[in-house]
């Protein structure tokens, strides 16, 4: 009977240090990225390489850098899914830049923090931007430049 003060002081430690890698396991990424962003802020004065210029996106300011997926099923859970973890999905139905039109381009921003870590994150600073910030879309080869011109937070299913 002892023993047993010790036994759970030794698990109460195992527990608490546990509990501390779990949590730097699951924050750091978000940490990373928020304090990258303000010690490195602007980003618009280094030109980014794309990483895809057959169909990629750059935003400078907030240091976003992705492949598109062409012609994603935004209804089928299942296969936008794993088109958001190679990168950003192009709605299926929508213009590419070299058309006139509406694209839509989704992500996940992740809502809370355990998901940032869980799911390809590009768009979480997305709420850094402000008016006039450049947004550049890679498609052929060719660059598209795009500006901020307006801010709206919408609902999930207001895709108008």
């Amino acid at each position: 009977m002892k023993k047993l003060p010790l036994i759970l002081i030794w698990f109460g430690t195992l527990l608490i240090l546990s509990s501390l890698v779990l949590l730097i396991f699951i924050f750091f990424p978000v940490a990373k990225v928020e304090l990258e962003y303000n010690l490195n802020k602007p980003k618009t004065t280094t030109e980014i390489k794309p990483i895809d210029k057959e169909f990629g996106i750059v935003i400078p300011k907030i240091g976003a850098n992705s492949k598109i997926i062409k012609d994603v099923d935004p209804y089928n859970s299942y296969v936008y899914q794993v088109a958001l973890t190679k990168g950003i999905a192009q709605a299926k139905g929508t213009v590419t830049p070299d058309k006139i039109g509406n694209m839509f381009l989704f992500s996940h921003s992740s809502v809370n923090l355990l998901e940032a870590t869980r799911f390809n994150s590009i768009f979480y600073l997305l709420s850094k931007l402000e008016k006039s910030d450049e947004v550049y879309i890679y498609y052929k080869n060719t660059k598209y430049k795009y500006k901020v011109t307006d801010i709206k937070i919408v609902d999930a299913k207001n895709v108008s």
